[in-house]
């Protein structure tokens, strides 16, 4: 429905002195600080992880060589979504001079609505990663205790017990990420990068990685995390995280979090022959997913 000058009274009168609620600041682009972006030319994307070799054994003067096979482990598929919000000005709104200044105010909205849209779908990977409802590749849900290997096993992003985040949760986590295994059981020497925290936890975060000697104790220890430059990245902090107690640890994992771009924003206008309306649209089409679920380490909380 196009926006008439009965929607837009009073900007028809004289003395109207200021137009608001189109100019609230905005949050940046968050995703950016988790993901890796690539560009698409396809309908969809899919990325498939190998299975290397098992360690090498012994072998006895005289016996026969051993021999190995590698293998695809499991696919991850990215399926882009078309994201587009549009606006109409009526051919009698555009006449009584209401196209100016309408024109830059709504395609400025436009932008916003746009912006606000991607940054929900890019938190949703992590707000939605602890349930099965959301399996990644592998058959599990992105934060999981029993990620399957090819030797049979299972690596774990969660910790054994949920938990909030304090000094011990946070060096547990950087304890379990060491010990992640390929899929054939072989140590990755894996690394946290970047804490990524809600709102509600940015002061902890700070007291944890910032300060100088540990936090909530009395004892005149050092703050290991900060002296062994545990999370050389820091914290950042997504304010489109649901969970309040929820927090989550990036690492040096390759091909973990992706956001695909198959059609950047773009904007657009055209007339209507017919009504004489002038019609606006922002669209764009991308995906944000996940292949290694090792690309990061999530607790849900206690």
């Amino acid at each position: 429905m196009a926006i008439s000058r009965a929607q837009l009274l009073k900007e028809l009168l004289p003395g109207l002195n200021a137009l608001f609620g189109l100019e609230y600041a905005k949050y940046g682009e968050e995703h950016k600080e988790i993901y890796e972006t690539e560009t698409s030319e396809r309908s969809f994307e899919e990325e498939t992880k190998l299975s290397g070799f098992s360690a090498a054994p012994v072998k006895n003067e005289g016996s026969a060589i051993a021999y190995d096979n590698a293998q695809e482990a499991w696919t991850a598929r990215y399926n882009h979504e078309t994201i587009a919000l549009g606006f109409s000005l009526t051919e009698e709104a555009i006449e009584d001079n209401l196209y100016d200044s309408l024109s830059a105010r709504y395609t400025k909205a436009l932008a916003r609505a746009m912006a606000y849209t991607k940054q929900v779908k890019a938190a949703a990977v992590l707000n939605n990663g602890f349930s099965s409802a959301f399996p990644g590749g592998d058959g599990v849900a992105l934060f999981s205790a029993s990620h399957p290997l090819v030797s049979g096993g299972t690596n774990s992003n969660v910790p054994s017990t949920p938990a909030d985040l304090n000094e011990t949760s946070l060096e547990a986590a950087v304890i379990q990420i060491s010990l992640w295994t390929d899929e054939r059981g072989l140590l990755i020497a894996s690394k946290p990068s970047k804490l990524v925290v809600p709102p509600s936890l940015q002061f902890v975060a700070t007291r944890l990685l910032e300060t100088e000697l540990r936090v909530s104790t009395a004892d005149n220890d050092i703050n290991a995390l900060k002296n062994n430059g545990s999370i050389p990245g820091g914290y950042t902090i997504n304010h489109f995280l649901t969970d309040t107690n929820a927090w989550f640890l990036c690492t040096d994992v390759p091909n973990g979090m992706k956001h695909f771009v198959r059609s950047p924003l773009a904007q657009s206008m055209d007339g209507d022959f017919d009504t004489g309306n002038v019609r606006y649209k922002s669209r764009e089409r991308y995906s944000f997913g996940f292949s290694d679920p090792l690309g990061m380490f999530g607790s849900s909380g206690a």
